[in-house]
């Protein structure tokens, strides 16, 4: 028999598509759910424009983590009001919601390339200066290892969790789907808490020069707190993971919402206010140390 919640106030349906349990752990709440609808829309119509007011097309992966944030809880929604136990929903928004940090993630990773290609761009400094450059790393080449990190540990999670999902409603035990499952995550993990520590590594080498040039304080403590939020998100993911079905993280929906909801949302919004566009030099600095146009 299937391990898991069965929520007294929702029978079970029992369709062809229906689980014997919720295998989110709990019935989804309907607030969640419509403010995950609302809060990713108003921001992503901001980032739209910003993208278009901007000319930041390196930036348009935003737009399209919030698309499918959005239809993520739309499934979310269409659980609670309609079948929580229904496999089709659980899946899809959890694809929709794991692949969107992945295109968040992504705009991060090009953030960090245009901060270096703007630094090391500037009339007589490191860079086209010197030969040298204040990154651990070529732009290009962080791009390519951590998107690729990205692409390949979602993919393993997105199989863990289809694979959660047809164990639970063939009444088999979920423990080998839940550690492909968490393969994923601990890649994804790893891979971003290296980039991490390239970032802090490229802010050390530039702090003399970057925020006469580049941009300001105030952008890279945002861009800083925007990183760390996505970070927790993928680190309660991770958690959540290994504690297995049915333990505390992943049976009650408080953790989701302050850990995985609240922590993107966050995010986002300060990525709104303190948008790259506006906040990073399009050029280098000039000799006599102002911001280029």
């Amino acid at each position: 028999m299937a391990r898991g919640y069965v929520d007294p106030n929702f029978p079970n349906p029992n369709g062809p598509d229906d689980a014997p349990v919720i295998i989110y752990g709990y019935t989804p709440s309907l607030a969640v759910g419509l403010l995950g609808i609302i809060l990713f829309a108003i921001s992503l119509v901001l980032h739209i424009y910003q993208v278009i007011r901007y000319r930041t097309w390196y930036f348009v992966t935003i737009p399209i983590g919030l698309s499918f944030e959005i239809i993520g809880y739309i499934f979310r929604l269409l659980s609670t009001k309609k079948d929580p136990y229904r496999v089709t929903y659980f899946v899809i928004q959890y694809f929709f919601i794991v692949v969107a940090p992945v295109f968040f993630s992504a705009g991060i990773y090009t953030v960090l390339s245009h901060l270096i290609n703007a630094l090391d761009g500037r009339a007589g400094g490191r860079g086209r200066g010197t030969g040298k450059s204040y990154a651990p790393l070529k732009p290009k080449l962080i791009l390519w290892i951590f998107i690729t990190a990205d692409v390949v540990a979602t993919i393993i999670q997105i199989l863990g969790a289809a694979m959660i999902g047809v164990a639970q409603t063939k009444r088999k035990d979920p423990d080998t789907a839940n550690n492909i499952l968490l393969a994923g995550l601990a890649i994804q993990a790893l891979s971003f808490l290296i980039f991490i520590v390239l970032f802090m590594l490229f802010l050390w080498r530039s702090r003399h020069v970057l925020y006469k040039s580049v941009t300001s304080k105030a952008f890279i403590a945002a861009f800083i707190a925007a990183v760390v939020l996505v970070y927790l998100r993928v680190c309660f993911r991770l958690a959540e993971t290994a504690q297995g079905l049915g333990s505390d993280l992943s049976s009650k929906e408080v953790y989701f919402g302050c850990l995985e909801f609240m922590p993107v949302v966050l995010a986002v919004y300060l990525l709104n206010i303190w948008h790259p566009g506006r906040c990073i030099a399009r050029r280098g600095m000039t000799e006599d140390g102002n911001m280029g146009a």
